[in-house]
């Protein structure tokens, strides 16, 4: 089945890299590449923030046929919540947690949801079964903004080669 495929890809994918993550200090997760981009730690306070919005989007959807759903102000939120002032550590916990509740809906989602429909702000309609891989390809996507392309590659090579 799809979900229990796409459920065990997100665990692999946030078990490998979460050491890697750790291995970054505090001090370096805090860095900005450039005064407009964020810094590692802004980075994951916005995949925990995708997290929470795609939280939303999966169990709302399975609720009923088609939904329309409200967008994500992503710099204003990364803003908001501070996310550069909290201890790396934490961040990479919450993270790593939210996951592993997200990979455990999307392994119980019931076939008969699937092709369940979402809207974004007037884009889409989008299937429940494209958005449930989809937001792994968006995690991965910004952990390369993180990490060097060897070590990523590297571990992602691992994950998928296994």
């Amino acid at each position: 089945m799809m979900q229990q495929e796409t459920a065990q890809h997100l665990r692999e994918t946030i078990t490998a890299i979460v050491p890697v993550l750790r291995a970054i200090s505090d001090a370096e997760a805090s860095l900005k590449p450039q005064p407009t981009k964020w810094s590692a730690k802004e980075i994951i306070g916005h995949l925990i923030d995708s997290a929470c919005n795609n939280h939303q989007k999966f169990i709302r959807t399975m609720a009923q046929p088609h939904l329309d759903f409200v967008g994500y102000q992503q710099d204003f939120w990364v803003q908001k919540q501070h996310y550069s002032s909290r201890p790396w550590e934490e961040l990479l916990t919450l993270w790593y947690s939210y996951n592993l509740h997200l990979a455990h809906i999307i392994e119980h989602t019931a076939q008969d949801v699937l092709n369940n429909t979402i809207s974004i702000e007037g884009v889409g309609p989008f299937r429940l079964d494209f958005i449930m891989p989809d937001y792994i390809e968006h995690l991965k996507h910004h952990l390369r903004q993180i990490l060097p392309d060897s070590d990523i590659q590297s571990t992602f090579q691992n994950v998928y080669n296994a």
